[in-house]
């Protein structure tokens, strides 16, 4: 395997919303869309980086630094590709570029299901909620 880990691209749009679906986790179209991405990827303040093997998106983590926190919003990696240190070394190479940007520190959203890894790369839980609202 030759992984690489570059900037997001348009192009990767649709690989990428097979790997959240694949995954589970293509549940807010309005959010996870192409059309999103493109949005995301557009904001200097989001990092969005994409982990290819053989010029093929196989997964990807996004976040964003508003200049005093990080969170990390999304990581997926294809199922077959899993277990192979790819989300951990997404998960690195945003960390380092919060840090290059001059984040303290870096935040993520989470499921139960997900948690443990996390756990695994040093995150904790913190006694906080997310919600949810939507604004006409």
């Amino acid at each position: 395997m030759a992984l690489q880990i570059r900037p997001f691209k348009d192009t990767d749009a649709p690989d990428l919303v097979e790997i959240l679906s694949r995954n589970g986790q293509y549940d807010h179209p309005e959010v996870e869309a192409p059309e999103s991405m493109k949005r995301a990827a557009a904001c200097p303040a989001v990092v969005f980086l994409v982990a290819e093997d053989d010029s093929r998106p196989i997964g990807f983590v996004r976040g964003i630094y508003d200049g005093a926190r990080a969170l990390i919003h999304l990581l997926s990696v294809h199922p077959d590709h899993q277990r192979r240190g790819i989300g951990r070394e997404l998960v690195r190479r945003i960390g380092r570029e919060f840090r290059r940007r001059g984040a303290p520190g870096t935040a993520v959203t989470v499921t139960e299901r997900s948690a443990e890894f996390w756990r695994k790369e040093g995150f904790t839980r913190l006694p906080v909620f997310l919600m949810l609202a939507s604004f006409d």
